[in-house]
């Protein structure tokens, strides 16, 4: 049985109208079918969580990052679900990483395929993350965002990061990564990727892999700040893990302690705390994948 799980105001309008394709194609090829669309944030969540005690579930999941987040984050038994991605949010950083196909019709082919494989995600002491952890700059990003009213989508994410990177901050954290101590460091921002990107297409982490079972660590420290717009061109290009302000590290688990006032984010989703321990999560979540 399919549960195909959409948020109806998701993507602008793109939601919905990739639902109509796939319960189109669904109906075709006379495939049974069952369509939860989400009234709140956390309903997918709830959903999720349900449908997960029945053996044999297909969540075939409409929408982003956030979306792919909520739907993970409610999975009780994971040995009972196979998820299903169709990427039709405003970023889709995960589906990039990953190899789905990112046109509804192709991705509802892989589904139908019925080939079934495993990727990593990041538990997060008591939530879940599937494409990047992020501290510092994503955060500060993420709450200009917040606060741009009249702008909208990719070019609302980008007018708040070129905001952010004229008035710059720094964030004083002390960093562990499988058991070994690091010490403090004063960071520009800190990337732990399941995924490569953030904000539609952000490299961030260029040498994650989703089903590798390791963690990709990128600490961009302190710099000058009138070097922040001659380097942003790199940054966008991943040129920045070459760069000697960058530390670059691999492992499968990794402890942040905040000494300062920082947050966190993960799959675009901000959250508090002065410590938090991330840890790789492999062999346990199964999706719908193209062979390869």
């Amino acid at each position: 049985m399919f549960h195909i799980l959409v948020n109806p105001i998701g993507g602008k309008g793109k939601s919905l109208s990739a639902l109509e394709k796939v319960e189109k194609i669904f109906a075709d090829n006379n495939i049974q079918f069952e369509t939860h669309k989400t009234e709140y944030k956390g309903h997918a969540t709830e959903i999720a969580r349900e449908l997960s005690a029945t053996p044999g579930t297909k969540l075939v999941v409409l929408g982003g990052d956030g979306s792919f987040n909520e739907v993970l984050n409610g999975i009780q038994n994971f040995e009972n679900v196979t998820l299903g991605l169709i990427p039709c949010g405003t970023g889709n950083d995960f589906v990039s990483a990953s190899g789905h196909p990112k046109k509804v019709e192709d991705a509802v082919r892989t589904i139908l395929d019925g080939n079934e494989d495993y990727v990593d995600f990041i538990q997060l002491d008591d939530r879940r993350c599937l494409n990047v952890v992020g501290a510092g700059m994503d955060v500060d990003v993420l709450l200009k965002y917040s606060t741009m009213k009249p702008f909208h989508g990719k070019v609302k994410y980008y007018a708040a990061l070129f905001y952010v990177l004229a008035h710059p901050k720094w964030h004083h954290m002390k960093f562990t990564i499988d058991g070994k101590e690091l010490g403090e460091r004063s960071v520009f921002m800190i990337g732990i990727g399941n995924g490569k990107s953030i904000g539609g297409g952000i490299p961030i982490c260029p040498a994650a892999v989703v089903n590798d079972g390791k963690l990709s660590i990128v600490v961009v420290n302190e710099m000058k700040k009138s070097r922040i717009p001659i380097e942003l061109p790199g940054f966008l290009k991943a040129k920045h893990v070459n760069k000697p302000y960058t530390e670059s590290f691999e492992g499968t688990t990794v402890k942040i302690e905040v000494l300062d006032d920082s947050q966190f984010e993960g799959d675009g989703e901000i959250f508090g705390g002065n410590e938090i321990n991330c840890r790789v999560v492999p062999n346990t979540l199964k999706v719908f994948m193209a062979k390869r």
